[in-house]
């Protein structure tokens, strides 16, 4: 298991690409056709995932047969999981009906251990990912009057403990704050129940809180500020990266300050999912030929210039993961021993 997050771009570089988009003919097609569509997104309006499923609803439809249109359904709730348990055991399962959760979902269906997951996430009709946050990190933030304005500060014996926003156990600001205090040694709290990203940023802009777990693709198109060197926010520490990104050098990821090999294994497992980072799926059981077309639009869309356009006025991330990536990742944290699984899912529960 060692360095495996590190060994996962890799792989995927080395598969080969999905084949071009099969011919959209026939009922598979004809179903398409006139129909309304709906993407579930686990959060409310405003927040990254929210500004990738609009991205996503605006431009999907132009490599449907048809042209369905499509329209952004939120549904906040558990950090997500009222969402992806949605999509998994209610939402229509003809093609209809995509959604989009925390990518933490992912690992939290595969660690087991948690009554109020009711999905399995090998069996969704996987669609891919937007991002697979190539040239992006899931950074620790935290507001300039922190107590805490270093990570040796937060990391000493009896030193200042940094109070971060959170939404709800399970959800990725939640699991990774545990994770990081737990592998880590960084003194975290997480102030949990805020609904949403919008709240949080609100938690944080209005003192309540200190901080908070957030992407930087996120950050860019939400709060820009946030990643300028004169901004009301520093920069801590770097999660879901193998180095540290360009833009900062001197903020170290967590595989530098993991407490000890076995800590650094567990981080570096923790992360595969990220490079799920906008998860999109349909349902189980969607008709084949219906998931093919869904699965081929989703690949095309990634590279159309009017998408990429409109990404990069929205400055988010585009490095799309499809349908066969995302299983082989899924793949891998099913094969993983499952005792780091158990120690894991120990670790992020804070025992």
């Amino acid at each position: 298991m060692k360095h495996l997050a590190l060994g996962l771009a890799a792989m995927l570089a080395s598969y080969p690409v999905i084949p071009p988009a099969i011919a959209a003919d026939g009922a598979a097609a004809d179903f398409f056709k006139s129909k309304q569509m709906q993407i579930i997104v686990g959060y409310g309006a405003g927040g990254g995932y929210d500004v990738y499923a609009r991205l996503v609803a605006k431009h999907l439809s132009n490599h449907l047969p048809g042209q369905p249109s499509i329209i952004v359904q939120n549904m906040p709730g558990a950090g997500s999981l009222r969402a992806a348990n949605y999509i998994y055991n209610a939402a229509p399962k003809d093609g209809s009906f995509l959604a989009t959760f925390a990518r933490s979902m992912v690992m939290m269906g595969m660690l087991g251990g948690n009554s109020n997951v009711q999905f399995d996430a090998r069996k969704f009709t996987w669609l891919g990912s937007p991002s697979s946050a190539q040239d992006e990190a899931y950074m620790l933030w935290v507001r300039k009057d922190a107590k805490a304005k270093t990570l040796d500060d937060a990391r000493r014996p009896g030193g200042p403990e940094i109070l971060l926003g959170g939404s709800s156990e399970g959800s990725t600001d939640t699991d990774i704050a545990v994770l990081i205090r737990n592998a880590a040694g960084v003194r975290l709290k997480v102030i949990g129940g805020y609904p949403d990203s919008n709240a949080m940023y609100l938690a944080v802009e209005r003192g309540e809180v200190e901080g908070r777990f957030v992407g930087t693709s996120a950050l860019s198109s939400t709060r820009p500020d946030w990643l300028k060197p004169d901004g009301p926010m520093i920069p801590l520490l770097q999660f879901a990266r193998a180095t540290r990104l360009p833009e900062f050098p001197n903020v170290p990821t967590a595989r530098e300050v993991a407490k000890d090999d076995r800590a650094r294994e567990l981080i570096e497992m923790a992360e595969i999912p990220y490079m799920l980072s906008r998860p999109y799926v349909g349902p189980p059981d969607i008709p084949a030929d219906r998931a093919h077309i869904l699965q081929d639009a989703f690949l095309d869309m990634g590279k159309d210039p009017a998408f990429l356009a409109d990404a990069k006025k929205m400055r988010v991330d585009v490095s799309p993961v499809g349908a066969k990536e995302a299983a082989r990742m899924l793949d891998m944290l099913a094969n993983a021993p499952q005792e780091m699984k158990d120690e894991l899912r120990k670790m992020q529960s804070g025992g």
